[in-house]
């Protein structure tokens, strides 16, 4: 047992000790991690950067895609879809449904990664019309198309269900399209995160 929060800036075994010598003038540097180091899950380009500085440099380069998560049942995946969210560049995530989400699978990657919450289906649906953002929904039903021969969008929301059920009736009546993920094994559906980071990686291979 452990007595660190699930917020927490995980622990990880690299990354920098303290700054040897005079710091550098760089307003983008934390005056923390330059005295006592930097084992933060970042990229090395971001060694000794604040939080604020890293963010600001994520939104001038972000993807035009958006990433919409389904939350009825607090399910655990929510964390992870953030987490590849982060990994991909989302220009941002989706929380539709409860407010309180699941954010130990996230790995605190959500600190770096914008996250706006909408009641239901319908204020999310109505939020992407206004963006002119094409909803497309990843569900194995009926009528989908595997994704890899699907029109992917470049500007577009990517929207997941829950582990078991997948996405909602009134979710699937708000995409334009449904694309689904090719399996070869005996195995129905694919992990949640899962088929997120595949979906988000899709994209990535064709516009990033």
């Amino acid at each position: 047992m452990t007595d660190e929060p699930a917020d927490a800036e995980p622990q990880l075994p690299y990354g920098v000790g303290p700054w040897p010598g005079e710091w550098p003038d760089d307003a983008r540097l934390d005056p923390e991690l330059l005295a006592h180091g930097d084992t933060r899950n970042v990229v090395d380009e971001y060694r000794y950067w604040s939080m604020d500085a890293i963010v600001a440099d994520l939104d001038r380069k972000r993807h035009p895609f958006h990433v919409a998560i389904e939350n009825w049942q607090h399910d655990m995946n929510i964390g992870s879809i953030v987490r590849s969210a982060n990994a991909f560049l989302a220009a941002e995530v989706h929380i539709i449904g409860r407010r309180r989400w699941n954010r130990r699978g996230a790995m605190v990657t959500d600190r770096y990664q914008h996250v706006r919450h909408h009641e239901d289906v319908d204020a999310f649906a109505a939020w992407a019309e206004a963006a002119s953002l094409p909803v497309i929904a990843v569900d194995n039903v009926d009528g989908s198309v595997p994704v890899d021969r699907a029109e992917l969008p470049e500007r577009c929301v990517l929207l997941f269900g829950q582990e078991g059920p997948g996405l909602s009736p009134e979710a699937l009546a708000a995409a334009s399209r449904t694309v689904e993920i090719t399996q070869y094994g005996s195995t129905r559906s694919i992990n949640a995160s899962a088929a997120a980071a595949v979906v988000m990686y899709e994209w990535c291979r064709r516009w990033a």
